[in-house]
């Protein structure tokens, strides 16, 4: 039976125990996997010393060129990116406010969000001294909602994009903007996980955002550290003011020479990457590991990608009513706790289904679909 024996010398050292990372780009288990150019240039950049303002600058002005922006920067992740986002819409450009955050008396500080959009990470925002305005129900939004709640507090309008959030009954986003642009307020965007597709990277700034949010981390395959803010060019600057290596908020989150140049080249090198080609690559895996559980009993075993959800072909396996073995989290336990460790995604419990258990293939390294099948298998048929 195949094993995992490809473990870096360095993790052996540490006493570190190898995984099979089947839960997408979780940083939790270490994000994603870099490219060799990209490594590559990062030691080439540790070799020398340079001005960070000068090569927040440069990178800011080539990652802009690569998505039709009107400017950029790297941040220090997308988490990161939503403290900036904030900051930029609340403090501006200006220094005393800059220096006061995350105290936002007397400032235009709420940021409006679908109540359907609230998300682990919003947190983030609050840390720029940001409050978070709710508007609408737990699946629908009216257009009057977000006109009302627009006041002279409002610093920007948030949108989510993410899997599982675009539910039918919000606001679209094009509506948002309408309304917001009409009144003078930005929208401030949260693309973090939705790449692939490269499409994502370009279309919300042509819908009308005017700050859109990426992690460098996770589709990019930068390194996990790095984030993309781009937009409009005045908040660009107000975020790169409110960010490191200045004495901001942003401060904690700094990236270095070689994290800037690695996504540069990173974003470089998936802008030039053959989409289709990889996207029948993550088909054959997840069809691997569908076709080796579709006989069992009480099992549906799918391949399933759309634009908003599962954004790559992923094998998903969804207990039937008539299934009579253990829960899915038991079996996500037992993955995760063999050898090698096996990280898997609870599925979000769609369609009437209890429960679920998806493997996404971007981490996936040769041979891993195999071991993956094998386990599921033995998990799924022990009694």
């Amino acid at each position: 039976m195949p094993t995992k024996t490809n473990v870096p010398n360095i993790f052996k050292k540490l006493g570190v125990t190898p995984i099979i990372h089947g839960s997408g780009t979780t940083t939790r288990y270490g994000g994603t996997l870099m490219r060799a150019e990209t490594i590559e240039a990062m030691r080439e950049a540790s070799q020398a010393p340079v001005n960070i303002d000068e090569l927040n600058e440069a990178a800011g002005d080539a990652i802009a060129r690569m998505l039709g922006a009107e400017a950029a920067i790297v941040t220090g992740g997308a988490a990161a990116g939503l403290v900036l986002q904030a900051a930029a819409c609340i403090a501006g450009d200006d220094p005393a406010r800059i220096t006061r955050l995350p105290d936002t008396a007397g400032m235009r500080n709420e940021l409006i969000i679908q109540r359907a959009h609230r998300f682990m990470y919003d947190q983030a925002f609050r840390l720029a001294g940001a409050e978070l305005v709710e508007i609408g129900l737990g699946r629908r939004t009216l257009p009057y909602e977000l006109e009302s709640a627009i006041t002279e507090k409002t610093a920007a309008v948030v949108y989510l994009f993410a899997p599982f959030s675009s539910l039918p009954g919000l606001l679209p986003f094009e509506t948002i903007c309408e309304i917001a642009h009409k009144h003078g307020v930005p929208v401030i965007v949260d693309a973090a996980s939705m790449l692939p597709p490269r499409d994502n990277l370009f279309k919300h700034l042509r819908q009308g955002a005017d700050l859109v949010n990426f992690s460098g981390g996770k589709g990019i395959r930068g390194p996990q550290s790095t984030g993309i803010l781009a937009g409009r060019k005045d908040l660009i600057r107000a975020a790169a003011l409110n960010n490191s290596p200045n004495q901001a908020v942003g401060r904690p989150s700094k990236t270095s020479k070689e994290e800037i140049v690695g996504l540069v080249t990173a974003l470089e090198l998936f802008l030039a990457g053959d989409e289709e080609a990889e996207m029948n690559h993550y088909r054959e895996i997840s069809t691997y590991i569908v076709d080796a559980l579709c006989d069992l009993p009480g099992i549906r075993a799918v391949v399933e990608q759309d634009p908003f959800n599962r954004l790559l072909p992923t094998a998903v396996i969804y207990f039937e009513p008539s299934w009579d073995g253990r829960p899915g989290h038991a079996i996500r336990e037992a993955l995760a706790e063999g050898k090698p460790h096996i990280y898997v995604q609870q599925g979000a419990q769609q369609g009437g289904y209890f429960d679920e258990i998806a493997v996404d293939p971007f981490n996936l390294q040769p041979g891993d679909e195999e071991i993956i099948a094998r386990r599921l298998r033995e998990e799924l048929t022990r009694r």
